[in-house]
């Protein structure tokens, strides 16, 4: 219980009058129970009310609480004595509750501290809105952090949005905010509400709200602290023990939003994705599937990957332990979850996180820094030990509690240099002139190695478009600690090529190519992504020249060229099958595709690759090594022909690749091999079964003793129009 003078510097009357017109930012030192002389005197204001009383545990009357202005109340007990309320609402409602202004709301001091050093790894269990006990009372503690705001706040339909009734108190010295509300329940709805510096009222969701409403973006709901029953114990041994790098990883990228919908067109909930998607993704052959982001976000038009919620799944489909479900059903099924996480810049939608408490709290105050003009978002402060703490905590959220296998960041080109997207004039170098954020890098950096250390089995991959140097690079070597980085170099560079009429390949040979410069500088992810399929890029089958019969070979040739090609793979939702319309987030797949042969048949290869890919620790176990890689024909680029050997370990077998990029049949294409033996055709896009034209090599090939290609033997193969071809070595000596 707290003692307080009354002879401070400002007046008893001018305080309780800014306490009823809700402009106090201390109302702890004059509501609830302070001793005064042999008394206590309890202050309450409750607006509305029509009596007050005080009541003992047995709901025995103690006094009657006087009624003194605008909704404040005043009573005398004799001290040490515990108290609850009964008040009396219009039309006779009676609410018996406890006085929010008896409790020490507070964090501890250990956790104001580590927030302010940004190291609070925890922030979702201490900050936010977390149901808790305090001296043996149910309630929800809120806690915000505002510091520069004048009053704070937390309104909801319990005290019917008023902010009179819960205003919060400031820690001196650290810009928290924090009142314990009893008797509230999860499920609760709740916002802050704010009064900024110039006396402007702010209402805002919650930065650290783990659930959000359905129906109103603007609201925030108390999440459970009771932890999810999971029953993945067995996948995570494993993920941890394993090293992915080394492992067969092959992503299947989706927006959960518009997979697939209901008979009546609507989003499918957690649960009811969880039962189409997975067996879906098993039959494919997939290891992983990949969400775009599914954060708490206003607009659905952005995919996502403009969030408010970090912190939050959207309750679009469902509460947060159905999402939980969802991914404990993933790894049940030995699929791995990789969620989509966007710390680069957040949207200007008032009730978020722009100007959050009347300054430039969570971005930089500077437009040169603190506005994106390209996507017209706000730009993270991360130099901030607040901002970094929050955005590390938000990835951890989703790691540590939601049992997420990887996170792809997005956007990290645009953080990692400060001229991005700008003009000459148009933005800040830093302090030794140069355009690197060095603010960024010093945060990816921490945030990879808070992640390595406590979730040594997750990878971090970055969307990184550029040239930076050590991408994935360990931390202590000076890098940024990514997992992998996407190689949106090869994306390119491939796409241009197959895009192109046959015709005219043959002086494009170099974009087929030249990923192999450096494709073993990173540790690379090789992402045929959403952004290929959008804003009018069409999807992937109608980039592919030709009649739909060309277009569907040319695009098992290429996918079979990709997962053949080193580094992992990524796979956007509908390409699997030959989706022909451009992907939009407000419509389902095209799955009546699957009814024509054509697409049955792409995704039967794709099935079949991904199978191929897993069992051979060719395709997948030296995909960052140049020794898991060989050119056999690389400079064939009149007959578009390219050849390649995959590796494993000395001593096994490798794998022949080859390619053929024209819809010509080649006859009698020499091939050089390393040994004298029987090899076997294992796939061939071409194949009838991939409702192709069927041409190949049958299933047992003789090398000849004929050197070529720098190999002393060869094989005579036919290469089917555009078509790749596997094989395998049959009698590999040990």
């Amino acid at each position: 219980m707290a003692t307080v003078s009354f002879s401070a510097c400002q007046s008893e009357r001018d305080a309780l009058s800014r306490l009823v017109q809700a402009q106090h930012d201390a109302p702890f030192r004059w509501l609830g129970p302070h001793e005064q002389d042999d008394q206590m005197l309890v202050r309450l204001l409750l607006p509305g009310a029509e009596a007050v009383e005080l009541i003992d545990a047995v709901h025995q009357v103690l006094t009657v609480a006087e009624p003194l202005k605008d909704g404040l109340y005043q009573a005398s007990l004799p001290k040490g004595v515990r108290y609850r309320l009964r008040i009396t609402w219009p039309e006779g409602v009676i609410q018996i509750t406890e006085d929010p202004y008896r409790f020490s709301p507070m964090p501890g001091e250990l956790d104001l501290h580590l927030f302010s050093e940004g190291r609070h790894r925890e922030l979702a269990r201490v900050f936010g809105a977390c149901p808790t006990v305090i001296d043996g009372v149910d309630g929800v503690r809120f806690t915000l952090w505002a510091p520069n705001a004048q009053r704070v706040s937390v309104v909801g339909d319990f005290n019917v949005w008023d902010g009179r009734r819960h205003a919060m108190q400031r820690h001196d010295g650290s810009g928290i905010w924090a009142i314990f509300v009893p008797h509230l329940r999860v499920g609760e709805r709740y916002r802050f509400e704010l009064v900024d510096q110039d006396g402007q009222v702010r209402h805002k969701v919650d930065p650290l709200a783990r659930r959000t409403e359905a129906t109103t973006p603007d609201v925030s709901v108390v999440a459970s602290n009771r932890p999810f029953s999971w029953h993945d114990h067995a996948w995570l041994r494993r993920r941890d023990a394993s090293n992915i790098r080394t492992a067969p990883l092959s992503i299947y990228e989706l927006h959960v939003l518009s997979w697939q919908h209901d008979h009546n067109g609507n989003t499918l909930e957690w649960d009811t994705l969880a039962s189409r998607l997975i067996p879906w993704v098993a039959d494919m052959g997939f290891t992983h599937i990949e969400l775009m982001p599914i954060n708490e976000h206003p607009f659905v038009g952005s995919w996502g990957y403009q969030p408010i919620g970090m912190f939050a799944p959207t309750s679009r489909m469902g509460s947060p332990d159905a999402f939980a479900r969802f991914v404990n059903a993933c790894h049940g099924a030995g699929i791995g979850v990789i969620l989509d996480w966007v710390p680069a810049h957040f949207p200007s939608d008032e009730h978020g996180l722009v100007r959050f408490d009347g300054t430039s709290l969570y971005e930089h105050h500077d437009p040169r820094e603190g506005f994106h003009p390209e996507w017209k978002t706000l730009i993270y402060n991360v130099g901030r030990n607040e901002v970094r703490g929050f955005l590390i905590a938000s990835a951890l959220e989703w790691l540590e509690h939601f049992h997420i296998d990887g996170l792809r960041v997005d956007a990290v080109a645009s953080m990692l240099y400060r001229d991005y997207s700008r003009t000459d004039d148009d933005w800040l170098p830093n302090i030794h002139g140069g355009r690197e954020n060095l603010e960024v890098v010093d945060f990816l950096r921490e945030l990879n190695a808070t992640v390595a250390e406590r979730c040594p089995g997750v990878m971090m991959i970055a969307e990184e478009s550029t040239a930076w140097p050590g991408v994935t690079a360990p931390t202590a070597a000076g890098g940024l600690g990514f997992t992998f980085k996407w190689n949106m170099g090869w994306m390119h560079d491939t796409l241009s090529y197959m895009s192109r009429d046959p015709l005219y390949r043959a002086w494009h040979h170099g974009d087929l190519t030249f990923g192999l410069q450096y494709a073993f500088s990173e540790h690379f992810v090789l992402p045929l992504s959403h952004d290929e399929v959008v804003h009018g890029k069409g999807s992937l089958l109608s980039k592919m020249p030709g009649d739909e019969a060309q277009k569907l070979a040319g695009l098992r040739a290429y996918l079979a060229f990709m997962w053949a090609h080193p580094g992992k793979k990524l796979l956007f939702m509908g390409s699997e099958f030959g989706q022909w319309r451009e992907w939009h987030h407000d419509r389902e797949l095209d799955w009546e595709r699957l009814d024509e042969a054509g697409p049955r048949g792409l995704a039967r290869a794709i099935a079949d690759l991904n199978r191929i890919y897993v069992e051979d620790p060719a395709m997948h176990a030296r995909d960052g090594e140049s020794a898991g890689f060989s050119w056999v024909v690389g400079d064939d680029s009149a007959n578009s022909v390219i050849a390649f050997m995959r590796h494993a370990e000395p001593g096994k077998a490798p794998l022949l690749v080859v390619c053929n990029l024209t819809p010509v049949v080649r006859h009698h294409y020499r091939i050089g091999v390393p040994v004298m033996s029987v090899w076997r055709e294992i796939f061939n896009s071409d194949s009838v079964f991939y409702a192709g034209s069927n041409q190949g090599n049958g299933s047992a090939l003789h090398a000849h003793p004929d050197p070529s290609h720098g190999h002393p033997a060869s094989l005579l193969l036919t290469l089917p129009p555009l078509s790749t071809l596997y094989l395998r070595q049959g009698d590999w000596p040990t």
